[in-house]
């Protein structure tokens, strides 16, 4: 069999050689839209760094599908993707997919770590002391579908979700149509850097709203069909979180968007 192999054509040995060469691909969705430093609709941000070093540990391939928030989450619900890229816990996402350790995430397992702050015009009466709203007089503002409206209406406030993109958040508070906006710590930075204007009209409650971890959930379906590699892509996902290499891009990109 050796001297058969031997005497083939280079082109017939890499067709014999292909399957067992491939490299399995896993399609994962994430929202389409900046959630700066952790992803950005170019394909950058340490989300995507990480998951990229964990598929080259793990020898298979990972795409990336851009596509609006609650449909990636009913893409997640359907199995029509592998998984689901950034989301914080909510007790009825867990019909939708699976958290790494299930219905109480693991947070070692979790790919980043993020704070939601309020944001007010300046010189507005209201105030934010971490427990309690004072002076609000008005909805406050949430990208469509993001689990931030949970903790907001449990503290009494009207929540607004008519904006997708956090750009639309702040040009609809400077304009005077909503009390404030709970955002993400990093998307403030980015659009007072991208409207410099908007830095003049808005600014950061001193004290932020709420901190959560973010994951990435499976689909039921690839739970289930391959339970030891969803394992370990979380588990991998630690290992390379916590790695120094890692642990040093995060640091000088964070310290970017402080």
């Amino acid at each position: 069999m050796t001297n058969f192999l031997r005497s083939l054509p280079g082109f017939l040995l890499l067709c014999l050689a292909g399957p067992a060469l491939a490299t399995e691909t896993l399609v994962f969705c994430l929202e389409k839209s900046d959630v700066r430093p952790w992803r950005t609709q170019e394909g950058g941000g340490l989300n995507i760094e990480l998951l990229n070093r964990v598929a080259q540990r793990l020898g298979i391939r990972f795409e990336y599908a851009g596509m609006p928030w609650k449909r990636c989450l009913a893409e997640l619900k359907t199995s029509t993707v592998s998984g689901t890229i950034g989301a914080s816990f909510k007790a009825e996402r867990v019909d939708m997919g699976a958290y790494p350790g299930g219905a109480t995430p693991d947070i070692n397992k979790r790919l980043n770590t993020d704070r939601y702050v309020i944001l007010k015009k300046k010189g507005s009466r209201l105030e934010w002391d971490g427990k309690t709203f004072h002076h609000l007089d008005g909805p406050v503002g949430i990208q469509l579908g993001y689990s931030v409206g949970e903790p907001l209406r449990a503290l009494g406030a009207q929540v607004d979700e008519g904006a997708q993109k956090p750009i639309e958040l702040a040009r609809k508070l400077a304009a005077g149509r909503l009390a404030a906006a709970a955002m993400l710590d990093g998307e403030v930075d980015a659009i007072f850097a991208a409207e410099p204007k908007l830095a003049v009209q808005l600014e950061e409650a001193p004290l932020p709203l709420v901190q959560k971890p973010y994951f990435l959930m499976f689909s039921y379906d690839f739970l289930n069909n391959r339970h030891d590699l969803a394992l370990k892509i979380w588990n991998t996902i630690e290992d390379v979180r916590k790695s120094a290499e890692y642990q040093k891009l995060e640091h000088q990109a964070l310290k970017g968007t402080r």
